[in-house]
């Protein structure tokens, strides 16, 4: 993943990174020296030739980054329409051409169609438990839209009425901070599941006897499940609980969440039915075209 999160550091961890990162730049800008130094004054004249060019090409960079960023908000709007067409055949609001009254009568839309394009994923695939089919079974439409202030994208997950949770739309959005050279994860922000009782995929409290007559204990047992995924993972407030081993965990998790994330948000959502036919299987990269400005510019529009 290109994009990652610089987890909050103690006063001395800061002061010993900026030292760290004055040096390194020291050095650079050293070498920089060093480079044209030890060149003859017409080969200097010539890498300092090289060095506009290359100044020239950045700046005609900077307008395709631009421009790419407006043609894919001109067609992501284009895909809109197609998106909720397909969305009305797989709820089956919607007749097919050629259907007959018989098939009519039959199963409407297509039964499963989001499951089981995510579980053609390989991704997604690890993150769905047996226990979690049956609820995912109700899910309606996934889609995703861009966010520009904070700048970001927000992925949403449309259910029908089912006897698991009550929301109606469950939805995880990601904050991102331009970086000089790539954009820096800061936050994301799940949604609060309410689950009917007895209902929740995550978790269960269980009550056992207590001995001798003493009160019941209580003991909550966690599950893994692709409902965890709106509950991202949370950096704790107090800087003394983040150390090495605790920062490397939640880079971890976080890198770890992105990537279900944008796996979503790239390729599942653009090109679903190629993953339920199980046609994207075959090359990891299918759909892969949308890509971050450096890792570039988010899409535009609700899809």
């Amino acid at each position: 993943m290109a994009d990652g999160i610089v987890p909050e550091l103690t006063s001395e961890e800061k002061a010993e990174l900026v030292e760290t990162l004055k040096n390194k730049l020291q050095l650079l800008a050293s070498q920089h020296v060093d480079v044209l130094g030890s060149l003859t004054p017409t080969v200097r004249k010539r890498v300092e030739s090289l060095m506009e060019i290359q100044s020239q090409h950045d700046e005609l960079e900077a307008k395709f980054f631009e421009e790419r960023a407006a043609l894919e908000a001109k067609f992501q709007k284009l895909y809109g329409p197609l998106y909720a067409k397909r969305s009305e055949i797989v709820s089956g609001v919607v007749e097919v051409e050629g259907e007959t009254p018989a098939e009519q009568n039959e199963e409407k839309g297509v039964p499963d169609f989001w499951l089981n394009a995510m579980k053609n994923n390989e991704i997604l695939y690890e993150e769905i438990h047996e226990r979690d089919e049956e609820a995912l079974k109700y899910l309606k439409d996934i889609k995703w839209c861009r966010i520009d202030e904070p700048k970001g994208f927000k992925i949403e997950f449309f259910f029908y009425t089912n006897p698991f949770f009550k929301n109606p739309v469950l939805t995880k959005t990601y904050h991102m901070i331009d970086e000089e050279d790539e954009p820096i994860l800061e936050k994301v922000i799940g949604t609060d599941i309410e689950w009917h009782p007895g209902q929740c995929l995550m978790k269960e409290v269980l009550k056992t006897k207590g001995s001798n007559g003493t009160q019941p204990i209580t003991k909550t047992e966690e599950w893994e499940s692709f409902f965890n995924f709106f509950i991202p993972p949370q950096i704790p407030d107090d800087d003394a609980q983040i150390d090495v081993n605790t920062a490397e965990q939640l880079q971890n998790q976080m890198e770890r969440d992105y990537d279900i994330g944008s796996t979503l948000r790239d390729k599942i959502i653009p090109h679903a039915i190629s993953w339920f036919t199980g046609e994207a299987v075959q090359d990891e990269d299918y759909g892969a075209s949308w890509v971050d400005d450096d890792d570039d510019e988010y899409s535009d529009e609700d899809v």
